[in-house]
């Protein structure tokens, strides 16, 4: 099963990678760090 290794965060715009922790959820990851998520409504 070959995923997607890389997105791009919304928020800043910044490119991430896969992480361990996220070997479960990958598909519902949006935003590269807690930052990110909580600064969301401000862009």
């Amino acid at each position: 099963m070959k995923k997607n290794l890389e997105k791009i965060c919304p928020v800043c715009e910044k490119p991430f990678s896969w992480r361990k922790k996220w070997e479960k959820n990958w598909e519902e990851v949006k935003y590269c760090s807690e930052r990110c998520r909580r600064n969301k409504s401000k862009k």
